[in-house]
């Protein structure tokens, strides 16, 4: 009786919240300029507001001429003197708090800051409102009966000149509050535990008694989780061990090669999946409808939006357009202002609109991530549902994969080279790798022109991995667990060519 009047108290306080996003929603616009002007006029005395003239800066045409585009590498001397705890660099109190992060394919450490505005106002606030939509789309949830299994980062905190570093989920989970970790599971303790497997151990042993009613986490490493406690509790699927589990919130990868191995695990037609999108950087969108894969670009976090059109990116044409000019369908890069201080900063991800009012959006790859050697514009959007339908169609599936070009030499023409981690085979690798290689012509126009008669691309060469190939090559690099993945796509060999070492 207890659990049922909170989880009625706690889903009502949650939904008010509902008519502010409404607000948005509405007039999206409106909300990110009385924000950037915000943005503007708190920074306008920290050394960049003053070495950019955020005093004079009252519309966006100003800020556009004014202020340059920020990578990592540019930003990255403004983050050292805040880390050795300078106050006033680029946020006007002192940022003591950093979210440690190393490119996939980059052994080089990224050093992101989280001020307590960020922290309350856009992560916290963003986990709020992802119950509030989800409660608001399901009157009938008793979430709040039983507890969140969450997975976070596996690395603890680490003090460096009175500032913290260390995983964003550490941080996180740190200053979580109280309300957060009484519904939770499994104890901060056991979350922070810097040794992945032995945490694995302790997780399960700490969650299989719990009434638990919801999931977060990425989807690959839930995954390992769900497989772990299926084998060590001897039952046929979850619902078993957890019969009042309703939704599972997943974000970090894509859901789309691993959906069907999570419908046999979670066997309940009415169970819920709501996929969110954040990065140390901050909290961007969250699913707002039921059994819908596209997200709710959040705009009241304390986030300036702006895009760069991939077509246009890296060249000499490159162009940065705020969210008003963004069109359906189109590829772009995110470019962010925010509320911890980061100024037109490129973070890496891009997205593509499928709605304009409000803005939805599904994120399709990486900057970085994609195959454009050949002109085919490959993007992980595409080979995701690719891979994802072949599947289907054969009957497997897979724990991971990455793709890489194989370059011309002489009169040989070039292909891409993929490797693939089964936990269930296809009768046929052969015949799945000619599925898959049509499954992604049918997706991309470009790979399809360039297969054509393989007139510039061969076929593409398949490598079925060896058991835990990518798992051991996470292992080696100390990258298990939390937000470490897999680059699936790459414009070069260096990740291929380690992984066949490793085979």
């Amino acid at each position: 009786m207890a659990f049922t009047i909170i989880n009625s108290i706690a889903s009502w306080i949650l939904k008010k919240r509902i008519h502010q996003i409404d607000l948005f929603r509405k007039y999206p616009n409106e909300v990110q300029n009385d924000l950037f002007l915000n943005l503007m006029r708190t920074n306008e005395k920290t050394v960049l507001g003053q070495q950019f003239g955020y005093e004079s800066i009252n519309n966006y045409e100003t800020f556009a001429e004014r202020v340059p585009l920020f990578r990592y590498e540019e930003f990255e001397p403004y983050i050292e003197r805040a880390r050795k705890g300078e106050s006033n660099i680029f946020w006007p109190e002192q940022i003591r708090w950093f979210a440690k992060s190393s490119g996939t394919t980059n052994a080089k450490s990224k050093f992101i800051p989280v001020s307590n505005e960020a922290l309350e106002n856009c992560h916290y606030k963003a986990a709020k409102d992802l119950l509030c939509l989800y409660l608001n789309n399901n009157e009938n949830s008793q979430l709040f009966t039983g507890k969140s299994l969450r997975l976070g980062g596996s690395k603890q905190l680490y003090e460096d000149n009175n500032t913290f570093f260390g995983d964003l989920s550490a941080i996180l989970i740190d200053n979580m509050p109280f309300w957060a970790e009484f519904s939770s599971t499994p104890s901060n303790k056991t979350s922070l535990m810097s040794e992945w497997e032995s945490k694995m151990d302790a997780i399960i042993k700490e969650v299989r008694n719990e009434n638990v009613t919801s999931f977060a986490g990425v989807p690959s490493w839930m995954l390992v989780l769900f497989n772990r406690v299926i084998q060590e509790t001897g039952r046929e699927d979850l619902l078993e061990l957890w019969p009042n589990a309703e939704v599972y919130f997943h974000g970090g990868v894509s859901f789309e090669p691993y959906k069907d191995q999570y419908k046999k695990l979670l066997p309940n037609s009415n169970f819920r999946y709501y996929e969110i999108y954040n990065a140390s950087e901050g909290f961007f969108a969250i699913q707002d409808q039921n059994d819908c894969n596209e997200l709710l670009l959040m705009l009241d976090y304390g986030i300036f939006y702006e895009f760069i059109p991939m077509d246009t990116f890296g060249t000499s044409n490159e162009k940065i357009i705020p969210l008003s000019q963004v069109e359906l369908g189109k590829n772009y890069a995110i470019v962010i202002t925010t509320n911890a201080g980061l100024i037109r900063y490129l973070i890496g991800d891009t997205v593509r609109f499928t709605s304009l009012l409000p803005y939805r959006i599904k994120i399709t790859g990486r900057t970085k991530h994609f195959i454009n050697v050949f002109g085919e514009e490959l993007m992980i959007e595409n080979t995701d549902r690719a891979l994802a339908k072949t599947c289907i169609d054969l009957d497997a599936e897979v724990v991971e994969y990455t793709v890489a070009p194989v370059f011309m030499q002489g009169k040989e023409k070039g292909a891409h080279e993929w490797i693939v981690e089964f936990t269930k085979e296809p009768k046929d690798i052969r015949e799945f790798a000619q599925a898959l290689d049509k499954n992604l012509q049918a997706l991309n126009s470009d790979y399809e022109a360039k297969r054509a008669n393989n007139m510039t691309l061969n076929p593409l060469v398949f490598n079925k991995a060896r058991k835990n190939l990518f798992y051991d090559w996470l292992k080696k690099g100390d990258k298990l667990g939390g937000q470490h993945k897999v680059p699936r796509l790459s414009n070069e060999r260096k990740l291929v060519e380690e992984l066949l070492k490793m085979q």
